[in-house]
């Protein structure tokens, strides 16, 4: 099945962990086939470890079946609004080619079908809903296992730094990569994550949110609340 909701980065950004020194970092640089071997540094893509988990994979699998209702009824709303939209997107398309458009007519048109647009992405947006939770929840499980993964590859081939794939232009795969160590860690850790959220669970920026407007409101009132200086 095509699916129709891309997975959102609602999960929070990871802090890369660091650890005490190793006594690898004492040692001196050795030498390999790709060249100096810096000991102590790793390169490690965390997005690339949460798509290739266990849970993240299964999960995945699984959606395409809890969830299948939702997305059959989003496909058939996205056939419905294609049906609707393409005469008028040809109607406008042909307007405009004319030898003296109507700029009015075409504007009108043009407002019509995007209001339509928009309405569009809503209801499937609503219809979805439930299959954007489940990833939320499901990623949310994962990054909670993920730094302690992290930390474990870290202290196993003692490495004392991570850094990004992205901020690195290039590296030896074999020597600095520690995608597999990390995914190893985090497959034992989390073999398999819950698919349906409990009922009332939000994301986690969304407890955030709610959590920093309460404490922003609370504060207000407590210096309402206080006696003015004399």
């Amino acid at each position: 099945m095509k699916k129709m909701f891309k997975t959102v980065a609602l999960g929070s950004a990871l802090a890369l962990a660091t650890v005490a020194a190793q006594p690898a970092l004492a040692q001196k640089a050795s030498k390999a086939e790709g060249g100096t071997i810096v000991p102590g540094l790793g390169v490690a893509n965390l997005d690339a470890v949460i798509a290739n988990s266990n849970a993240y994979k299964t999960a995945e699998q699984q959606r395409e079946t809890t969830y299948k209702a939702q997305y059959d009824q989003a496909q058939a709303r996205r056939d419905q609004l294609t049906a609707q939209l393409q005469p008028m997107v040809d109607k406008f398309n042909t307007d405009r080619q004319a030898a003296n458009p109507n700029q009015a007519s075409l504007q009108q048109q043009a407002n019509a079908i995007q209001q339509i647009q928009e309405k569009g992405k809503a209801e499937l947006q609503q219809i979805l809903q439930p299959v954007a939770m489940s990833q939320a929840y499901v990623q949310e499980q994962i990054e909670d296992k993920l730094n302690d993964a992290l930390k474990a590859a870290m202290n196993k081939r003692s490495v004392s730094m991570v850094l990004s794939p992205e901020s690195v232009i290039a590296f030896n795969g074999a020597a600095y990569n520690l995608n597999q160590d990390i995914l190893n860690e985090l497959n034992t850790a989390l073999p398999s994550a819950q698919l349906v959220p409990p009922a009332g669970w939000e994301p986690r920026q969304v407890r955030q949110a709610r959590a920093q407007q309460a404490a922003a409101e609370q504060a207000q009132q407590s210096t309402s609340t206080q006696p003015a200086g004399r």
